[in-house]
């Protein structure tokens, strides 16, 4: 019997998005269900009475919440590609970041735009300039190697949503002459065909930016 695997997700979701990465670099065929978010389906609420949120995904009719925790069950159940590092060390270390990722690093970042105070900035800057470190430490394409791993995917907000929100705020701070490694490690990310794939459309995230930002062309 086929494995059913469905995930309940948002087209413009970061945290979505890292789901439906795993999924393609597992080669996972999935029904994919969108939600709306601010008219949540019975089922969403069914599956994630908790956080009451997306990204969830049904696999043979359990539910699994949480971005990272879902990728690593992905890992877990599928063979193929491995996301997560065999070795245990390796693997605690990245999973060291990724918390750093979601606790420090995208709160920071997303709050640029909605605030102009200098302070907002360099905070999100110096997140940055950790992730640029640890980049130019391990001296490798991605921050899971040579091939992309947990890290990367966790890090999907910022090698491609970030850059829309600053067009749309009007700001300009993750250059490549502040951050080489990083923005170097972006363009492949996201040039990746697994990556790409899942990615939402350019233009609709620029738009909904826009609309939150208060640009009227």
């Amino acid at each position: 019997m086929a494995d059913e695997v469905k995930l309940y997700g948002a087209m413009g979701s970061p945290f979505v998005c890292r789901v439906k990465i795993a999924l393609n670099m597992k080669g996972i065929k999935y029904e994919n269900l969108e939600e709306d978010i601010f008219n949540k389906s019975a089922d969403l609420l069914k599956y994630n009475p908790i956080h009451k949120k997306v990204p969830v995904l049904l696999h043979n009719g359990n539910p699994i919440s949480e971005s990272l925790v879902i990728i690593e069950y992905i890992d877990d159940v599928w063979k193929g590609i491995p996301i997560l590092p065999q070795d245990s060390y390796e693997r605690s270390i990245a999973r060291f970041w990724a918390k750093f990722l979601d606790d420090k690093c995208i709160p920071a970042l997303r709050v640029v735009g909605t605030n102009g105070d200098e302070k907002v900035v360099a905070e999100a800057c110096e997140q940055l300039q950790i992730l640029e470190n640890e980049l130019k430490v391990k001296g490798t394409k991605f921050f899971g190697g040579d091939n992309i791993g947990l890290v990367d995917i966790a890090a999907v907000f910022i090698a491609y949503w970030l850059g829309i929100r600053e067009e749309a705020a009007g700001v300009k701070f993750f250059t490549e002459d502040k951050f080489p490694k990083l923005t170097k490690w972006a363009d492949d990310f996201v040039n990746s065909q697994l990556v790409n794939n899942a990615l939402p459309p350019r233009e609709s995230m620029l738009a909904f930016y826009n609309k939150m930002f208060g640009n009227v062309n």
